[in-house]
């Protein structure tokens, strides 16, 4: 069973934890948003390329769910010393990867070999793949007029409540990376990761050609709510998705994926909502999607892969009219 993730931030990885305990890792491929990537400090991060990594090879600070466990701080405490901004926390361990990143683009590598090249030096054996190789970052506008790139956002404003609108025309514009568009139509399962809907998972819904290659797979398209009982479980996803003008539901990240998924995993507490999330066209899995520990998370993705095998088993054509036509609820999703 060849198995395709689209995923970006903490809770992906987390559950992409799970899914290596589930699955051979050599039959797992996951694509990951690039939309946060930026310089710092002269040298090019992509903040959710090495969370999944770092997650993957077991090595993450588990407590902040990105960087590097026991990781010191000497650069950027030097850096503030000498009067730099840095309000972006790079570990010193974490700045290494993103050195060897800066000195393989310079050289001419591509973003998804120089991927490979950390995964092959962390022992990573699924396959992970950059969503594009071009730049593809992701604004968020707020109410008093700003527009900040998302890690401004994030990590230097606190991701404040004041969201009026997210621009992901960066990757509207941009190609998918290499082999994302093959792994898609190949794939026998393709999972929406349990990352937030906005930021992490619709960069790569935006970037060009991926809409139409999940309509177009053979496969069935299963989402994970990273939505429980009305709120994140981590990160600022009800700030965007209320930003957006979506509910800050499970029943309204499934809105948000209307026409893109077959089937959708909820939490047990958000059950009521499974009639209004099958009117949508999706099969629909109440189970326990908190990711307290490793055992729960490998539970989540067997019930996200047994759920996808059920559609599978059920579809009589090569895909569900449902996936024509992705429906448009908010100005942020890709034309």
């Amino acid at each position: 069973m060849q198995i395709v993730a689209l995923a970006g931030g903490v809770g992906a990885a987390r559950f992409l934890r799970g899914l290596l305990r589930a699955a051979p890792p050599g039959q797992i491929c996951i694509v990951v948003n690039t939309g946060d990537d930026r310089e710092f400090y002269g040298v090019q991060v992509s903040p959710d390329l090495d969370i999944v990594t770092y997650t993957l090879a077991g090595v993450v600070d588990e407590a902040a769910g990105y960087g590097l466990e026991g990781d010191s701080f000497a650069t950027v405490e030097a850096l503030a010393r000498l009067g730099h901004a840095t309000w972006f926390r790079l570990g010193d361990g974490d700045f290494a990867t993103a050195l060897h990143r800066t000195q393989r683009l310079r050289a001419g590598a591509g973003l998804a070999q120089i991927a490979a090249e950390i995964c092959a030096a962390y022992g990573v054996a699924a396959r992970i793949l950059p969503m594009s190789e071009a730049p593809c970052p992701t604004f968020v506008t707020l109410t008093d007029g700003r527009t900040l790139h998302f890690e401004e956002y994030l990590a230097r404003e606190g991701a404040p409540d004041s969201v009026r609108g997210v621009d992901l025309s960066a990757a509207r514009r941009a190609a998918a990376g290499p082999g994302v568009l093959d792994a898609l139509a190949a794939a026998d399962a393709i999972l929406l990761c349990p990352s937030n809907p906005v930021v992490s998972i619709g960069p790569i819904l935006a970037v060009r050609g991926v809409r139409d290659a999940l309509a177009r797979a053979r496969a069935p398209v299963v989402g994970i709510s990273p939505i429980v009982g009305g709120a994140p479980v981590k990160g600022p996803a009800d700030k965007l998705l209320r930003g957006i003008g979506a509910e800050v539901s499970a029943r309204g990240v499934a809105e948000l994926y209307r026409g893109l998924c077959d089937g959708f995993v909820i939490d047990e507490r958000d059950r009521a909502q499974s009639r209004d999330i099958e009117a949508l066209g999706m099969h629909c899995l109440a189970t326990d999607t908190l990711m307290r520990d490793a055992q729960i998370s490998r539970a989540l993705a067997e019930s996200a892969l047994e759920l996808a095998r059920t559609i599978a088993s059920r579809k009589t054509g090569p895909r569900q009219t449902s996936r024509s036509a992705p429906h448009k609820t908010a100005p942020w999703l890709p034309e």
